[in-house]
């Protein structure tokens, strides 16, 4: 008993030639550590009697609590005088100018698809979404794409398993929206899709906008007036002009590839055609009274005209000097 008691004279002693936290905490365990004279001691309870036990353990623990207050009084002491050394040699000149936080910008396809919201908005059109991991039947099957098409093969579209993909367009929305909403109908779908391919002017992720318009007299001219609507609001020039090209997609008849003018010459912008009536059937639009049309236009490409930017690449390289560029905008 009388080593044990010794032990609080020892570990003050210790204690107070710590001058760091480090050597504090070596010292603490030299104590109270888990093979310090205190455990060992407590492990020796084991060995006395009955009437032993309870005295040495009443001890033991009076002596731990006594070396902890003095652990914590020097821990104290030594944290206070580390701040007091740190105020002394550090300091800050309130009177040098601050340092100006610099400010963020949207990301430029982030700018596209907040224009095209925005336009489309203004003339009626609302905007829904929908998963990027889609089914085999809203992405393929819905959209009158047999299953002999080459867009459901594996060259062309990641397959997540036998019955889900990443969707390869934005369509599937706007199948789950005539499901859940009857028509007249006039909603745009902008998002992600994702494609294999990859080089300077295509990514396996890029983004789309597709617009439709479901009701009882909408047309080809119809089409053919909102989409060259929008791109002359988007572009800001109201002599841009479009043309129709004939085309084939599943989900629409007749269909269109969209070009617009460009630098005295034809661009081609994007796909559009008469709503399939199979597509209308599968989401249980009556097609004798209901007529639809919808048109899809890549981001990047819009984005990439706008800013005149001629490598796809750099929006996906989060490089600051590039994505500096569009801070005003």
């Amino acid at each position: 008993m009388d080593h044990l008691k010794e032990l609080i004279k020892l570990a003050e002693k210790d204690f107070e030639g710590c001058k760091t936290l480090t050597e504090l905490d070596n010292a603490k365990s030299k104590y109270i550590g888990k093979t310090g004279p205190l455990t060992e001691a407590m492990r020796g309870l084991s060995k006395l009697s009955n009437e032993e036990k309870p005295k040495l353990g009443a001890l033991i623990n009076d002596i731990k609590k006594s070396i902890e207050e003095l652990l914590n009084a020097r821990k104290d002491a030594i944290q206070k005088k580390e701040m007091l050394s740190q105020l002394e040699n550090e300091y800050i000149d309130v009177t040098l100018p601050g340092l100006k936080q610099s400010e963020g910008s949207l990301h430029p396809i982030s700018l596209t698809m907040n224009r095209i919201e925005h336009i489309f908005h203004s003339i009626g059109f609302d905007m829904a979404t929908g998963p990027e991991i889609e089914d085999d039947y809203h992405n393929f099957t819905a959209l009158n794409i047999p299953e002999s098409h080459p867009a459901r093969a594996m060259h062309d579209t990641f397959y997540i398993n036998k019955n889900h993909v990443l969707r390869t367009h934005t369509s599937p929305v706007q199948v789950r929206y005539m499901k859940d909403n009857e028509p007249p109908l006039k909603v745009i779908s902008p998002g992600r899709v994702y494609r294999v391919d990859s080089d300077a002017t295509h990514s396996p992720m890029f983004h789309q906008m597709e617009g439709l318009w479901v009701d009882k007299k909408v047309n080809f001219a119809n089409l053919k007036g909102v989409v060259q609507d929008f791109l002359q609001k988007f572009f800001e020039d109201n002599k841009l002009t479009i043309r129709f090209r004939p085309s084939f997609f599943p989900f629409t008849e007749p269909s269109a590839e969209i070009d617009m003018s460009w630098n005295g010459g034809w661009l081609e912008i994007g796909g559009c055609g008469m709503v399939h009536p199979k597509v209308l059937n599968q989401v249980n639009i009556n097609t004798d009274e209901f007529q639809g049309f919808a048109f899809g236009l890549g981001v990047e490409r819009l984005t990439m005209l706008k800013y005149h930017i001629d490598d796809l690449r750099p929006f996906f390289t989060n490089d600051l000097r590039f994505l500096k560029q569009f801070g005003d905008q």
